[in-house]
Parts: C-alpha cells; structure tokens; sequence
C-alpha cells in the first residue's frame, strides 16, 4: 500500500483574491460572448458545418463554466462540512469539497462514506444529480452499483475496491439510470482518507454531472465525422469530375492540323481549357473539332449548367451525340434542335448553350448556328468583329425550339476564336472614357488583333488569349478553341 502524503508538509499559500476575482471577471465576460456567438448561430440539421460551429460553442460554454466553476472554489476554498473531520495527517493529494460546498458551484456535488460508522454524506447536489429524494438517504457503496448501466458496474467496483484496499485515487465516469427512466453520465473522482495507522478510514468524492458536455463532445465528434465524409465524397467526385472531362475532351493540347485531299491543311487549330480557381467547381464546359467524312470540318464549344460530375457527365453525352449527328451529315441548325430535345428530354435536365460550326474548305464557306451562345469572333487583317448571330434559344429551355443557320465566307488567314462565357472571370467593370462595356470580355478579344495578326500559328495565338484571361481568380472554367484558315 502506497504511503499517504502527509499533511505537515508546509501548506501553499492561498492565492490573491484580488487576482482570482479579475480572473473570474474576464471568464463570466468570455461566457458571455460565447452566448451570443450560441444564439446567432442557427444550426440547420442538414448543414454538417453549422451543426459543427453550433457544438463548438456549446463544447466552450460547458468548459467555460467549469473554469468560472474552479476559479470560484481557489477564491473561497473548501471547509469540508458533515459529521467526520481529516485528521491532522490525512492524504491532501488535492483538495475536495466538503457536501455543501460542492453542492453549492452546481453540477457536480460531493459524498463521503465512513467505513469505520457506516455513515454516509450527500451534498443537496448529488440527491439532485441522481434524482433520488433526500428522504430516502443517501447510496452506501453497497447499493450505488445497481443504479449504473450493467456493463458500468464493473468499472466502479474496480475503482471504489482500488481506492479502499490499494489507497488508489478514484478518476472515472459512468453512466446511471434515474428512478425516472433518464440516463446521465457522471464522472467521479476520490480519494481514500487514511488513518494515523495507513488504514482507510472513508473516502471521499466528488461526483459531477457531465452528461451535457459528453453530449456536446459526441455532437462534435460526430459532426467532425460527417464533414471528414462530407469531403472525401467531395474529393472523389472531383477526382471523378477531372478524370471524365479528360477522357472525353480532345486529347490534342496542342495544334492540330486537317489535310486535304492531296495533303495540302485547310486549316490549323490549337484550343485551351481554363481551370477554375477551386477544383470543386469543375463544370460542363467543352471544345471539340474533327473532320468529317465528306471533307469538311467540325468545330464546336459549350457550357452546361452546374458544376462536378453531373456537369461533366452531362457534358460527355452532349458531346457525343453532337460528333455522332456531325458524322451522320446533320447541318448546324438541326443538330442543334436535336440536342436541345436530348437536354429536355435528359434524366437530369439542364441548360447549355453551344456553338456548332461546319466549315466547308473547297469554297472556305463557314456555316454556323448557336443556342444561346456568344458568337464567333473574325479577325482579319490585323481587325477583329463579332459575327452576327442567327436566332437560337438555350439548350433544354424549350421543347421542340428551331434553331437559324448562318453562313459566313471566309479567306486564307482568316482566324476564327470560338470560347465559352466563362472566358472572363466576373468583375466589377471599371469606368473608362470608354464606358463599362470597354471592360468587356468580346472587347479584351478584339483588340488583341493586332497580337494575332503577328502570330505564327493559332497555338500561339491560344497562348496569348491564356496570358490575357488565365486568372488566379477565376470564378468558371472556360475553353477557347481558334481556327486558322489555310
């Protein structure tokens, strides 16, 4: 058996109450900050991040209380207060409450069992705890196991048998079941008191009800769980996300070239895809050109709607119906109808817009359609202008919408630039002599002509368009595709 410390060991000093009560100023004042960041707080049972700010405050509330709690007791001190006293060489480990004193600071309330008389002390504070009625006494250790959970009861046997035989501080939790049915869970700590022969004469303890704050903590586990779920899912899908745009774009990242019969090129491509700032909001945007088996060429982009997986799986059976139905010799005006009944008609509607171009190299005709869709851009010597756009409406708005065919003839050197709208990230336009409109995206394109004109390839000018838009801020992902025409 260990010996007990022994109590004419020189006693600390009692600390400046003056400085305990500053302390215990600036905590009630912190309580009552942390109570109006808990009321503002709505915590939405959908929203795992809410539910994890909501648990966090009420997690601080709880320890913040036992802080003002604990600082209470250093300024006042504990006089243990019932029938039996320590005596002068008693174990002073820590100090424990006497029943009223305990019971006095709130949840947590005090005991002693005297083995030598058989008595036993409550504080007002645990009969409330326990929820028994101060009529009916207090519990003996006898009698206390019976109100634990079954597979509890081992655990406080273990503890009140190493305290009284072994002289073993008590420090654990257990769970008990009230007379009303309710379950709360209550941590204890002890220690024997021993006489002058090292015997143990009593042992105290101080139970404190933690049953609010077990529960603030699992909230808190549980939530911390939820989001750690929350963005492994989300990390997959992104994963996903990336993988299926880069399997159904192009694989071609740099220019790209369609002979004609005898081998001379038609003409010279090069495309680019602009990334998002934040990986999650990959979205539906596409670029795409092939030749066709009757010679022409087909050159498209588009964007749908939304962001993840169901963007890009979306944008995956858009783009292949579109090459489908350009192989099949549909014109641009009637693809587009076709895929705006596709998008209606989808398992997961959506909107998209698209831009559909045919360029027929024997006569250097352009015949083009849009849903939607900013228009293409014409640069030719050293000028640039929008063309102007047929009708078209949004893909999936309307059923059974038609779509207007445009042609356009164009001329060796000609350059084309196809993007989707998320091309310019958004910004508050500046104020110019020029106006708003200065600021605008088409206008930015437009007056790089004179860069175009002096490019040597469309790769090059694809990467003066990166230079000019790929922004670190970038809101949506984009795609600029440009044609030069041989």
């Amino acid at each position: 058996m260990p010996s007990p410390t022994h109590a004419d060991h020189t006693a600390a000093q009692p600390p400046d109450p003056g400085a305990v009560d500053a302390l215990i100023t600036q905590a009630r004042q912190l309580r009552t900050r942390v109570d109006a960041v808990l009321r503002d707080s709505v915590a939405a049972a959908e929203d795992p991040q809410l539910r994890w700010q909501r648990a966090l405050c009420d997690l601080a509330v709880h320890q913040l209380d036992d802080l003002g709690t604990h600082l209470g007791q250093l300024r006042d001190g504990f006089e243990p207060e019932g029938p039996a006293e320590l005596p002068p060489d008693a174990p002073s480990r820590f100090p424990l409450p006497g029943p009223a004193a305990a019971g006095a600071r709130g949840r947590a309330g005090s005991a002693e069992w005297n083995l030598l008389t058989d008595d036993v002390t409550w504080s007002d504070e645990l009969y409330r705890i326990f929820g028994r009625d101060p009529e009916e006494g207090p519990l003996t250790l006898d009698e206390l196991p019976s109100w634990l959970f079954s597979e509890d009861q081992y655990l406080l046997t273990e503890m009140v048998t190493g305290c009284l035989v072994d002289a073993r501080p008590i420090d654990g939790e257990f769970r008990i079941v009230r007379a009303d049915g309710s379950v709360r869970t209550v941590h204890m700590v002890g220690e024997p008191v021993l006489g002058a022969d090292g015997s143990t004469e009593s042992m105290w303890a101080v139970l404190r009800d933690v049953s609010d704050l077990r529960r603030s903590q699992r909230t808190l586990r549980e939530t911390r769980d939820s989001l750690e779920r929350q963005r492994q899912v989300a990390r997959t899908e992104r994963r996903l996300a990336v993988e299926l745009q880069e399997a159904v774009l192009p694989p071609w990242r740099d220019t790209l070239r369609f002979p004609q019969d005898g081998g001379a090129t038609t003409m010279d491509l090069a495309a680019y895809y602009l990334p998002p700032a934040t990986a999650a909001l990959i979205g539906g945007d596409w670029y795409d050109a092939m030749q066709l088996p009757d010679g022409s060429s087909l050159l498209t982009v588009g964007d749908l709607t939304g962001h993840g997986v169901a963007a890009t799986s979306g944008m995956a059976m858009m783009l292949g119906a579109l090459r489908g139905m350009a192989v099949a010799g549909l014109r641009p005006g009637p693809l587009m109808g076709w895929l705006n009944e596709l998008l209606d008609s989808s398992a997961h509607p959506a909107l998209g817009s698209a831009l559909c171009c045919r360029y027929e190299p024997d006569t250097r005709v352009l015949h083009w359609s849009q849903a939607g869709h900013p228009a293409p851009l014409l640069f030719r010597d050293g000028a640039g202008r929008v063309l102007d756009a047929p009708d078209g409406v949004l893909l999936g708005s309307t059923p059974g919408a038609r779509y207007a065919e445009a042609r356009e003839q164009l001329a060796a050197g000609d350059l084309l630039v196809l993007h989707t709208d998320g091309l310019v990230p958004r910004r508050t336009p500046a104020v110019t002599a020029a106006g708003p409109e200065a600021e605008s995206g088409v206008h930015r394109l437009l007056a790089m002509a004179p860069l175009f004109a002096g490019a040597a390839s469309a790769q090059d000018c694809v990467r003066m368009v990166a230079a000019e838009f790929d922004a670190a801020e970038r809101e949506d992902d984009a795609c600029v595709l440009i044609a030069r025409i041989a």
